[in-house]
């Protein structure tokens, strides 16, 4: 985890209440599958503890793992760009606790209070670009001739 997508140093301290009180307690067993690549994207999560798997759709091959999230990393940020579909999927790889939000109730706020929406999109985006990086890392090292070209 990156201090950049972490949402208690991402988030500005006056943006981290209205968020967390639209938080609901959740939990997932190891192999719960929290979403998959193409469907819609309905809500997101802040993982409490344990670890859930990124992973991408390969035809014929097992899903690609493209990154492990773990303590305070966002699950999920396709719910907050049109046309809100999952880009990856992902999978509890231990047992989860984790905050769980509704992506429409979390829009509504940024759309009411543009402070609030800005700071989400920041860290958001953020993740997003993070997360397409290690995408890009992860299929350069299981499908390029020599990998990512990064030091053995």
């Amino acid at each position: 985890m990156t201090s950049a997508t972490a949402m208690t140093t991402a988030l500005p301290p006056e943006q981290r209440p209205p968020l967390m009180r639209l938080a609901r307690e959740v939990a997932f067993e190891t192999g719960t599958r929290l979403f998959e690549e193409g469907r819609r994207a309905d809500r997101f999560w802040i993982v409490r503890t344990g670890t859930v798997a990124l992973d991408l759709h390969v035809p014929g091959r097992r899903p690609a793992v493209i990154e492990t999230l773990g303590h305070g990393e966002l699950v999920g940020w396709s719910w907050h760009f049109p046309p809100y579909l999952w880009h990856l999927g992902a999978e509890a790889t231990s047992p989860v606790r984790a905050w769980e939000f509704d992506a429409g109730s979390v829009r509504a706020m940024c759309a009411a209070d543009p402070e609030f929406g800005r700071a989400i999109a920041t860290w958001v985006g953020r993740v997003a670009a993070q997360r397409l990086h290690a995408s890009r890392v992860r299929l350069l090292d299981l499908y390029a001739p020599y990998g990512s070209g990064g030091p053995a």
